[in-house]
């Protein structure tokens, strides 16, 4: 064998060993990279202004994740579908999540099929975090004290009582949208822009009644300006605790919450999602945590990634098939 022969050989048997060990190095490379994950600040997207009520939330939870994670978890409010849409095209790399509400990530996809943005595409649920508890509330000129009251009301006089909503497709307004469908009543939606003016005109009597986030309206019912009628979770809220639910006070059944949750963009690594899951979870279960989102009006609601897309397929179900047998639409 010749000098080129002998060369050629060790170059092959240099390559059949170096291979095998390349790949394994290769599929090592992202197991060292999760388990060193996270080695920077993390950031949260919060479609909604600075300082709004979910902003408020995630930067009690999102500082404690950080604490238990080991890096900042940084808080960027960017209102509206931008901001969505900016969660959605970030890299899939752990760093970036959103914020996500039941009406951004469930009803407004089925209310609009025009949105820049898939839910179930372009994202990865990685756990709930609080729900809003809405409330029944009348205004004590309808002489009202209980759900069957006003049901009889409405029924004995369809199209005259008045209900308020923060605009057309909003949590409220499809509250109050189930509320008809379950109750058979017929009522006349006067849709405002944001919750603020519509919990005012309500007050004032200029409408009847509505279905509001128990902070917007809990100083007044406290004041007796407008009457508790009852709560739309299927639990007893723990900050009026005295108040039925609507499926207690009449309507079999009926269950609403406002919630918020954590996601992250489409193919992040599984091991992300599942480090920041466990993060969420252990940082909503901190008594300090649940005190601050108690005072805000929020009732801490931790559940897996497994659970919140179980849970997210429930909401997409019911809704589906009360916005389309009421044809509502916000195209």
């Amino acid at each position: 064998m010749n000098a080129r022969q002998v060369s050629s050989v060790r170059r092959v048997l240099t390559q059949s060993i170096l291979s095998p060990l390349m790949v394994v190095m290769a599929l090592a490379l992202p197991l060292a990279a999760h388990a060193d994950y996270p080695d920077r600040p993390v950031k949260v997207i919060v479609p909604f202004a600075a300082g709004a009520a979910a902003d408020s939330a995630m930067r009690v939870v999102g500082k404690r994740m950080g604490e238990l994670l080991g890096q900042p978890v940084v808080i960027e409010a960017k209102p509206g579908v931008p901001g969505i849409q900016s969660a959605a095209i970030a890299a899939p790399d752990g760093y970036t999540f959103l914020l996500g509400a039941g009406s951004a990530m469930v009803t407004h996809p089925l209310l609009n099929s025009k949105l820049p943005y898939d839910p179930i595409k372009d994202f990865l649920p990685v756990g709930r975090i609080l729900i809003n508890v809405p409330i029944l509330t009348v205004h004590p000129s309808t002489n009202v004290k209980t759900i069957k009251e006003l049901i009889a009301l409405a029924k004995t006089k369809p199209k005259t009582l008045n209900y308020s909503s923060s605009g057309m497709g909003s949590p409220n307004h499809l509250a109050m949208e189930m509320l008809e469908d379950m109750s058979g009543t017929d009522m006349i939606h006067v849709p405002y822009k944001g919750a603020a003016p519509s919990v005012a005109d309500l007050v004032a009597g200029h409408v009847q009644l509505g279905i509001n986030a128990i902070p917007s309206v809990a100083g007044q019912i406290k004041s007796g300006k407008l009457i508790a009628l009852g709560v739309a979770s299927a639990k007893r809220s723990r900050l009026l605790p005295e108040v039925p639910t609507i499926a207690e006070a009449g309507v079999a059944g009926f269950e609403y919450e406002i919630w918020y949750a954590l996601f992250a963009p489409a193919k992040t690594p599984t091991a992300a999602v599942a480090k920041a899951s466990a993060a969420l979870q252990a940082a909503l279960k901190d008594p300090a945590v649940q005190s601050a989102l108690l005072e805000q009006g929020a009732e801490p609601a931790p559940t897996t990634s497994q659970e919140l897309g179980a849970y997210m397929q429930q909401d997409i179900n019911k809704w589906r098939r009360l916005i389309k047998e009421r044809n509502l639409q916000l195209e």
